[in-house]
């Protein structure tokens, strides 16, 4: 080719034929669209609005969490219930209680829950395949990733283990229902290279498990749902950039579960259908005396 003659795309390579940019999530990303202009808050809008007050049951949360991650990284002769309860004492904070009586008394609850669970739901002997585990997997629009509570392995396959600490009882509906552990099984099957069907949410303050058995329709459903939220995320995100107003493509979708959120103080319509809260009002059971 001669310098300075124009180039051209090959026929092969034409622009209708070039890849489609993959969308990069998390199940959270997605699930966090059920409000667009909350979306556009979290993930667009820099600088990031001042959220809220700290929630105590995400403080909660986060500690049990922790807790049980640690315990695992202990020695075998130290996996014991009282040593999960030390650690939960050991990572404890006071975010988001209404005083310190609070506080203390929620990490006692928390403690008791840790304790309950190792003993009753635990084998300090059978080591998981994965603890605080990120997976990852791609389909035909997304580069998905997450990382799993727990995963272990149980008659030959592996199973997502998800730890609960909300003041609401769980049943299988909600283990079936989950859009974020049916990716968590796409993803831990195609970064562990092995069978993956069976999800289950460990309900700390109950010490119930719910389950469910996902077959290959139940998770290309789950896909298809994934992938249609995303094309709608690219498409407001597209036409943003192009100009439109931010409410026209990332509109609030108002609702009770507005009193939640963390940007409640941005938004008017949200506040206008929903309470305020205590940043403890969360907490599950005798937490809230």
């Amino acid at each position: 080719m001669s310098e300075g003659a124009p180039t051209s795309v090959p026929e092969q390579m034409s622009l209708p034929d070039m890849p489609r940019r993959l969308f990069t999530c998390t199940p959270s990303r997605l699930a966090s669209f059920d409000c667009p202009r909350r979306y556009r808050m979290t993930y667009l809008d820099r600088p990031t609005p001042q959220r809220g007050m700290p929630w105590a049951h995400n403080t909660v949360g986060a500690v049990v969490h922790l807790a049980l991650h640690r315990w695992w990284l202990l020695p075998r002769t130290r996996r014991t219930p009282d040593e999960g309860g030390r650690l939960v004492e050991r990572h404890w904070q006071a975010h988001g209680f209404r005083d310190d009586a609070q506080s203390a008394r929620s990490r006692t609850i928390a403690e008791h829950w840790v304790r309950r669970y190792l003993a009753e739901q635990v084998d300090p002997d059978v080591e998981p395949v994965g603890v605080e585990r990120t997976v990852g997997a791609t389909s035909n629009r997304l580069a998905l990733s997450g990382r799993v509570d727990r995963i272990d392995e149980r008659d030959g396959e592996l199973v997502v283990v998800d730890y609960k600490t909300g003041r609401r009882e769980l049943t299988d509906d909600d283990a079936r229902g989950s859009q974020a552990l049916a990716l968590y099984v796409i993803a831990a099957r195609r970064t562990l290279r092995r069978a993956c069907h069976r999800v289950e949410l460990h309900h700390l303050p109950t010490g119930q498990v719910t389950a469910f058995e996902h077959t290959d329709d139940s998770l290309a459903r789950q896909i298809d749902r994934a992938e249609a939220t995303a094309d709608d995320i690219v498409v407001a995100t597209d036409t943003l950039a192009a100009g439109a107003g931010a409410d026209d493509v990332f509109p609030p979708v108002p609702g009770p579960n507005c009193s939640w959120c963390d940007f409640r103080s941005h938004c008017p319509e949200g506040r206008a259908v929903s309470a305020a809260l205590d940043p403890w009002a969360g907490l599950a059971g005798d937490e809230l005396s």
